[in-house]
């Protein structure tokens, strides 16, 4: 049983890259903001297999959907700041 609590920094950890709180802020800053007509899981800064994860947690409406999402609202430009 996966027992491991869903946030950023574990999904950060899950998709290969620096889970740390300036690491997260980081690669949002540096993608930010992905154009409204491109999803994330179509984001082309993604290594391979990152993009297929993403895009079963949140078809499958899975463990990791809540978050996948939240990281989808903060690189999308169509949040107010």
């Amino acid at each position: 049983m996966d027992t491991q609590h869903k946030n950023m920094q574990t999904l950060f950890e899950q998709l290969g890259l620096d889970g740390g709180e300036a690491s997260i802020e980081a690669f949002i800053a540096d993608h930010y903001p992905l154009p409204d007509d491109v999803k994330l899981s179509e984001a082309p800064f993604w290594s391979p297999g990152q993009p297929a994860f993403l895009k079963e947690e949140i078809v499958e409406d899975a463990e990791w959907a809540p978050v996948v999402d939240e990281l989808n609202v903060r690189l999308h430009a169509n949040i107010p700041t």
